[in-house]
Formats: structure tokens, sequence, C-alpha cells
């Protein structure tokens, strides 16, 4: 697929030199440039939107789906990539492997469960799928802002990485791992219904979420579906609502229903619409990911008052090296009580809310946005105050308004299949931003110095 560039299409600067490039695309692409400068001042585009949306409404349409995407989805793709340094890269990673192993150790593990739902006693032996960390980045290296289980968008951005273009591929390259990355998340999937099912995978593989063809990434949830029947897995997509629990097995359509792909964001199977799956669930007679458990030891945004403590840390005997990047990486995260609330209200200008379980940004808010009357109707809730972490920014021309930049790494057991990022304008991430949404992320390869080299 070709994508268009500044100055015309992408297949005119196929075999350009550096010097030649910087005269299209209006920088000096000889002198050393870092991720910001790019930023402000590279404007070659890497994917072409509409393309992948039309190569979406192509798999949609063979389910029965008819509406455009142009008009449901218009900002799901951003067409300007995001520019990271393989240092930021790797200390990002450094501090998803040591989560992993504070999450592993039982100081930490006791605490979560002193505040866990009932559902989340139960751990049924797998880690819980795919976790997504978002990032922030700054002058002095990423911030951890929060993490989350069920990330949405790990296939959409599969398909930005095999469509996007490289205007100096010696020099930049996709932030991923090896291998093809869709096929990793579905492997995902299924190692975690192996883990679960030690007997062996028996009945339907389900992808469950509330009003799924109403969800936004319901596109996603096609692009699984038509993965693992690629692989011989019979899945299928429904509301938890549809599902009955009875003979001892979980079913939908008559049929049983051997794992669960939980996308519903009632992450303790709390809802009635829930009913049948937490039955299942608690009854170990379905596989379930992710599960209720994982999200209180990863998801819950109270732990992150604890992964970035020094002093309960060390109480805890993590290892120095491992307190130094989280202390370093996450940043002060306070969980909000009775006795601290004016204090947080004083300081609130600095600082970030967000609710403790909550999810895509609802009812989080930068403090110096909040008015008196949503300050009260917080009382009584479980909230976190975290330091305010500005986000990085990405300008799409030189005469429009940068957007912000979230960047999110797609990791399992520590280790992250895809770097990705959101752009967006407003309080928080959405899709609602002309020249915004997933953008490409590309890793600037190292030279000497802190910046990059363009050319010879």
């Amino acid at each position: 697929m070709q994508s268009p560039t500044k100055g015309g299409e992408a297949e005119r600067t196929k075999g350009l030199t550096a010097e030649a490039l910087s005269r299209i695309c209006g920088i000096g692409c000889t002198a050393p440039l870092s991720a910001d400068d790019l930023h402000r001042a590279c404007f070659c585009l890497a994917v072409d939107p509409a393309e992948l949306r039309a190569q979406l409404e192509k798999v949609l349409a063979a389910h029965g789906a008819s509406a455009p995407l142009a008009e449901t989805h218009a900002h799901l793709f951003a067409a300007l990539p995001v520019f990271v340094p393989a240092a930021q890269v790797r200390a990002m990673t450094a501090l998803i492997e040591a989560i992993e192993r504070v999450a592993a150790s039982e100081s930490f593990r006791r605490a979560v469960r002193e505040r866990t739902p009932d559902t989340a006693y139960v751990d049924p032996g797998s880690p819980g799928g795919l976790l997504g960390f978002d990032f922030h980045l700054g002058p002095d290296g990423p911030r951890l802002i929060e993490i989350n289980t069920n990330p949405g968008g790990v296939l959409i951005n599969a398909l930005l990485v095999e469509a996007q273009q490289l205007c100096l591929p010696t020099l930049t390259a996709p932030a991923v791992a090896e291998g093809d990355v869709a096929e990793a998340a579905v492997d995902v999937l299924l190692a975690e219904w192996d883990a679960q099912a030690p007997a062996g995978r028996r009945g339907l593989l389900a992808i469950v979420d509330e009003a799924p063809r109403q969800q936004y990434l319901y596109p996603e949830f096609v692009l699984f579906r038509d993965r693992l029947r690629a692989r011989g897995i019979d899945a299928v997509i429904r509301d938890p609502a549809e599902l009955d629990y009875r003979d001892g097995a979980l079913q939908v359509d008559n049929q049983a229903i051997g794992f669960v792909y939980n996308r519903c964001t009632d992450f303790a199977l709390a809802e009635p619409a829930s009913a049948a799956l937490r039955a299942a669930y608690v009854d170990r007679a379905v596989a379930l990911s992710p599960h209720p458990w994982s999200h209180a030891l990863y998801a819950d945004k109270r732990n992150l008052a604890l992964l970035g403590d020094r002093r309960w840390l060390q109480a805890a005997g993590i290892a120095a090296a491992d307190i130094d990047r989280l202390a370093e990486g996450i940043p002060r995260t306070e969980v909000m009580t009775d006795a601290n609330r004016d204090d947080l209200w004083q300081r609130r200008k600095q600082l970030f809310f967000k609710p403790a379980g909550g999810f895509g940004s609802r009812a989080s808010y930068r403090g110096d946005k909040l008015t008196h009357k949503t300050w009260q109707q917080m009382t009584g809730t479980h909230y976190v105050a975290q330091a305010l972490v500005p986000p990085s920014q990405r300008h799409r021309g030189a005469c429009d308004a940068p957007l912000k930049i979230d960047l999110r790494a797609y990791a399992y057991q520590g280790h992250p299949l895809l770097f990705a990022a959101r752009m967006y304008q407003g309080q928080t991430t959405n899709f609602r931003t002309p020249g915004g949404g997933f953008a490409p992320v590309l890793t600037l390869l190292e030279s000497e110095k802190d910046g990059v080299r363009f050319g010879t």
C-alpha cells in the first residue's frame, strides 16, 4: 500500500538521498535530530488512513456490517508516525520487567488481596492476558501513567505495522517484537486457555463484551475471530447476557464454551449481565482471560501507589535496581482518603485524579479542571491522585495545533509485543480528533550522541 507524503506519494521518496529527502520534508536531514525535532518538522505520512479503513471494511462486510468506517471511525488511524528514541524503548521495557517481578512477589500479592472483590480471590492459574502499559514521554524519560487489562487495539495496531512506510528505513524501525504481532496476540489467548485447562481445550471460544456490535473496537473482535477460525478454533462474539450456565457448563446457543476472551469492563463480574459468566468462572467451569485476579493485580490504580513507594518496596524486599526503576518511572501516586482530601484539593493543579478501577479515562480529571461540584461527587469513591505528567506533542503542520501523544506497550508476562501511540487533543485520549487516532511508532536508531544522524 502506498502512503502519501508531504509534497507527493511515498513512491517518490524511495531511493532518494538524505539531502533530497530534506528538500521534500523541509528539514535538514543531515543534522542530528531528536524525536522532538522530528515531531515539530517532519510531516511525511507513514500510513494512508482511508486505505486502512477500506481494509477493515472488507473484513466487516464479510460478516454483514455495512456502515462505512469513514463515518463511524473517521479518526481511528493517524497518518503521521511517532518517533521514540531506542533508549526510551529500553527504559519502558525495563520498567515493565520490574513490575512483573514485583507483581510475582508475595508481599505485593498480599497487599492486593486485602482490597480485592470476592471473585479476585480466585487465581485461575494464568497470567491474565495482554496488559497495556500507558506512558507519557518527557524530557526526563518515559513515565508510566497506568496499566490496563484487556487493552484494546493490538490487532488494529498490527495493521499499522504492516502498512507503514519508512522514508528512512536504515535509521528508523517499527517498535515491535520479531515475528507476526497479530499471531502472537492470538498465541496469548491460546496460552491463557491452555494454562487454565490442563485437560485440553474443549468447546467454543467466546469473545464477550456488552452490545459488541456497538463497541468502537468491534472491528478488532472480528479480526480476532477470523484469526482464531483460521487456526481451527470455533470462535463467536457474544454479549455476556446471552450466556447461560447450566449442567456444569457455560453455554451459548446450546453449545458449551471452553474459553471466554473477556472484553467487558465489568472487571469483577459484578453486574447482573455477568451472572452466568461469574458463576461458571467461580466454579472453574470455564477458562477466562483477562480475569478479575489479573485486574486486581495489575490494573487497580491504587497499585501504582505501592509500585512507586520506595519505603514500601524496600520493606517488601524488592531488589534495589528494580526500586530505582520504579521510583523513577512511576509518577508519585497517592490513594485519596478522608484524611488527605483537603491537602489534595489544595495541590490539585499539579495532580491528575483517576478512579481506582476506572478505564478509558472515564471519570478522570485534571486537577486544574476540577469544579467544586465534581469534587464533592468524588467523596466516598476510590480515587488516586497522580502527579501530573504532561504528554509529549506531535505537530501536524506549520499552522496546526499540535496533538498530544500517549504511548502504549502491549506486553505479556513482562515481554512487550508492540509499542503503539494514540494522538489526540483534549484532556484525555479519544478518537474524535482530526488527524489523531492510533499512530505507528518508529524507533530512532541510535548514533553516538542523543540525536540520530540522517544520511551517511
